[in-house]
């Protein structure tokens, strides 16, 4: 890369503006280590950075301090004439002439944390010189860490925050105090998408993932694109993607990445970080870990138009969806004779040139200490080791392979996140979704719609053995052979600081990867697999598509969909996530392999007379449209509504009801009796679960008095017998009640359920870990046996493992269930309904609470 060449008659280097932040590279106090940049914490504050504004793009031009002055006398200064204030993410107006950033006051001495500063919303205004904070209130500023501004094409603002705003009032109606949920890592406040008005009012939440929404830009169809931290379950695919949402939160979609962070390396996991347009349409993105010690990422360009991966079309056609802007730059301190490359934005003049932070390559000579530059000799010696980074701002064309200086570096110095202060188009504006007829109705109770248009449609393949038509068909496939009945919507529960409520981990039992998780009711699907139902709206949920018997089939859907009131989510199907067909994006994929209805007005084959369907329709959308959309329900209840009585009887109704319990119900009595929008279900472990152990299960004789049989848990499995003696317990399980030795806040049954243990055998009276030969000795290390002192070979013994009935991983992948069912050797021991509730718990994450508050406060 050249990093010479003149300026004389370029008239975007001359005409423009040039804003840029420079801050000081920081070190651990103790380690000597550059502080590292992490995205994990988009709230980290770095105290030293100054926000410039340079004349224009030439290397000579003037340049001057603009944030210093929003804090008045020396007050930005510490007493070393320090710098006090932090400040990021700048964004340019339309005209040109404004420019939006994220500014954080000086700490507080004495303070507590949670009476310091936040990062608040800044605006500079050239054409004024003015300087002004867009929340004016101290009170509204401060409710929450504002970062990422950007200008809508209306004048409003959308901005990443702490704020949660809808999300709090959500967790007011689920009758819990309100707070910022913490991300999916528990470490800080979850940063979701916010748009407010130019003055700061009218704060409005937009997006409701559990982690952090960040970056958000406006495309040229006016639709909002960011990064979104995916982390739902900790799952493989855990990593920063692009998705894109309209300003009113409506159309929330995935764009592009998620099977892509090893499209540089292997060995380093990148993110789809601070997307941009550039002249070409396509998007520009900086590829980077999660944390970076050299604040060094690559630039590439994303065909988002195309591409739903780096190597995926959005027909699921393999092809190269991303380009590098440089080849071979730096990455994750890997010293490049390219060099190293930090924020960089474009230009935006036709020219396809772009603004970059960039550093040379430099190398520390162990022995002499001293900083010299790169050779491939050089790269290639243990002599030397990587330097720090002196990042300077350029001008980088990537077509002619050159870079102009604009900012010459210095030494321990980042320059950084420069802007050209140029005109451009206005882009397409996307007035609020409009609300009429059942929607608004929905939309005034709390609910969006769900659309899905078969289950069965399995990336686009026919999942079911003699097609969809045929499983719509109940004389073809009466219902109790259909393997999906009911569809459950799950809700993550928001988790706060330890300031609002401090539990112990034990809460979250044998696994945190789910965390805790509540379920917002159950619909029947219907015989074609699809589904049309009324969801909370402004809530993260997922989905299980359920059995019969309320067990989950397949994999857990681990990535969270959400809806605006009114609005409706629509999909075609189901996703293996192993496949490398494209899913999640609503115009990427295979088209959905289930036509729906072949005439309109007549019924589906064989079903009843008055659900008469329109072309194309599913059974779903006929049932909304003749008889109302579903609402979700806490039960799991089946009635067959579909067959025609005139060729067929109807199958027998049945419903795995809260009600049938003799426990306690995992739900208010108020949402017993009306279920809402705000109604959760909640189930933990010491309160639902564990009761069924000790519930009295006799069978009588027809005299009701003599007891046949007892098949109550705790008679068999429990380490002492009627007479209080101690013994082994039935089958190694132990449901007895009690603290478990291994982790106090246990019961030890549940930890008797789903960990590993070892088998036990009664040994003069006690129970103890029964041991067994291996066959081997005790060996020294040359391999000869070591002898007792009467001169034998010393065997080794070791434990006998006993695998646990119950897994997190769901009912289907736990034996415990099927003990109880059909063919089983305790069926019939547990009633219908509380296997359901056992499945569900299980599918959930097996948890040992699912609210923080109700766990014990630590």
């Amino acid at each position: 890369m050249s990093t010479g060449g003149g300026q004389d008659d370029d008239p975007v280097v001359v005409e423009n503006a040039v804003a840029f932040i420079k801050r000081p590279l920081l070190f651990d106090e103790n380690s000597g280590q550059p502080v590292a940049d992490n995205l994990a914490d988009p709230s980290a504050f770095h105290p030293g950075a100054r926000l410039y504004w340079k004349t224009s793009a030439a290397p000579d031009a003037p340049e001057r301090d603009i944030s210093s002055r929003a804090f008045p006398g020396a007050g930005y200064l510490d007493d070393l004439g320090r710098l006090r204030y932090d400040v990021k993410d700048l964004h340019v107006s339309h005209d040109g002439t404004r420019l939006l950033f994220a500014m954080r006051a000086p700490e507080i001495e004495g303070a507590d944390d949670d009476e310091q500063p936040t990062w608040n919303i800044w605006e500079y205004d050239s054409t004024e010189d003015r300087l002004r904070r867009v929340i004016a209130s101290d009170v509204v500023a401060e409710a929450g860490q504002d970062v990422a501004p950007a200008y809508l094409p209306d004048g409003r603002i959308v901005f990443s925050s702490t704020r949660q705003r809808q999300s709090k009032a959500v967790l007011l109606d689920e009758g819990k105090p309100q707070y910022a949920g913490l991300d999916e890592d528990l470490e800080v406040p979850a940063f979701v998408l916010h748009v407010m008005d130019s003055d700061g009012d009218n704060i409005q939440q937009i997006t409701f993932n559990q982690s952090h929404d960040l970056d958000p830009m406006v495309a040229r169809d006016g639709t909002v694109v960011f990064s979104r931290w995916d982390h739902a379950g900790q799952t493989r695919d855990n990593g920063v993607n692009l998705y894109r949402v309209n300003p009113d939160g409506t159309g929330l979609d995935y764009l592009y990445g998620r099977h892509s962070h090893q499209a540089l390396s292997a060995e380093v996991a990148v993110q789809y970080l601070a997307p941009r347009v550039t002249d070409r349409g396509d998007l520009l993105v900086q590829l980077r870990p999660f944390e970076s010690e050299d604040y060094a990422s690559v630039p590439a360009r994303v065909d988002i138009e195309g591409y739903v991966e780096a190597d995926r079309t959005l027909s699921g056609a393999p092809g190269v969806g991303q380009q590098l802007l440089v080849e071979d730059a730096g990455l994750a301190g890997q010293p490049s004779l390219q060099g190293t490359y930090g924020a960089i934005s474009p230009l935006l003049d036709g020219s396809d040139r772009f603004l970059v932070s960039w550093s040379p390559c430099r190398l520390r000579e162990v022995a002499s200490n001293r900083v010299v530059n790169c050779t491939d000799e050089r790269l290639g010696s243990d002599a030397y080791q990587p330097a720090q980074p002196v990042y300077g701002l350029w001008l980088l064309d990537p077509v002619d392979g050159t870079q102009r200086p604009v900012v010459p570096p210095e030494e321990g110095v980042l320059f950084d996140e420069a802007v050209l202060m140029r005109e451009r188009p206005l882009e397409t504006y996307i007035p609020e979704m409009p609300v009429t007829g059942v929607a608004a109705t929905l939309a005034e109770d709390g609910y969006g719609i769900l659309s899905i248009r078969s289950v069965y449609d399995l990336d686009g393949t026919d999942s079911t053995p003699a097609g969809i038509a045929a499983m719509a068909d109940p004389l073809q496939t009466p219902p109790d052979e259909r393997p999906v009945r009911f569809l459950r919507l799950e809700k993550p529960v928001s988790i706060p600081d330890d300031t609002v409520r401090d539990f112990d981990n034990s809460a979250f039992g044998r696994s945190r990867a789910q965390l805790m998780r509540e379920i917002l009711g159950y619909v029947p699907v219907e015989p074609d697999g699809s589904v049309q139902v009324a969801v909370p709206a402004n809530v993260a949920f997922a989905l299980s598509v359920v059995d019969a018997d309320g067990q989950r089939i397949g994999p857990r859907h681990q990535n969270w969909l959400s809806v605006r009131p009114g609005e409706t989510l629509a999909c075609k199907g189901c996703h293996n996530p192993a496949s490398p067909v494209p899913h999640g994006r609503r115009d990427a994929g295979p088209e959905s392999v289930w036509p729906g209805a072949p005439t309109t007005g007549l019924p589906f084959p064989n079903t009843d007379p008055a659900l008469y369907a329109d072309m194309g329709e599913t059974m779903a959308e006929v049932y909304g449209r003749i008889r109302g959309i579903r609402r979700p329900q806490p039960d799991l209840v089946f009635e067959d509504e579909w067959t025609d009585t005139a060729v067929a009887p109807k199958a027998d109704a049945f419903a795995l009801s809260y009600g049938d319990l003799r426990t306690p119900a995992p739900m208010s009595a108020v949402c017993a009796s009306h279920w809402t929008s705000n109604c959760r279900v909640v189930i933990h472990y010491e309160q639902h679960v564990h009761p069924l152990w000790n519930l009295t299960r006799q069978v009588l004789d027809t005299d009701g008095v003599t007891v046949v049989a007892d098949y109550t848990c705790t008679g068999c499995h429990n380490h002492v017998d009627d007479q209080g003696q101690t013994q082994v317990p039935v089958a190694q399980l132990d449901l007895s009640d009690g603290p478990s030795p291994d982790q106090p806040l246990h019961f030890n049954a549940y930890r008797e359920l789903l960990f590993p243990d070892n088998e036990q055998e009664l040994v003069n009276g006690a129970l103890v870990d029964r041991l067994v030969d291996t066959g081997e000795v005790l060996r020294d290390d040359d391999g000869n046996p070591i002898l007792d002192a009467d001169g034998n070979e010393q065997p080794i013994y070791a434990t006998v493992p006993v695998q646990p009935s119950m897994s997190v991983n769901g009912a289907s992948a736990s034996r415990f269930p099927a003990l109880f069912r059909a063919g089983g050797s305790h069926e019939g021991f547990l009633s219908a309904a509380e296997l359901r509730l056992i499945s569900e718990w299980l599918d959930l994450g097996a948890q040992y609470y699912n609210d923080p508050f109700a766990a014990p406060e630590d």
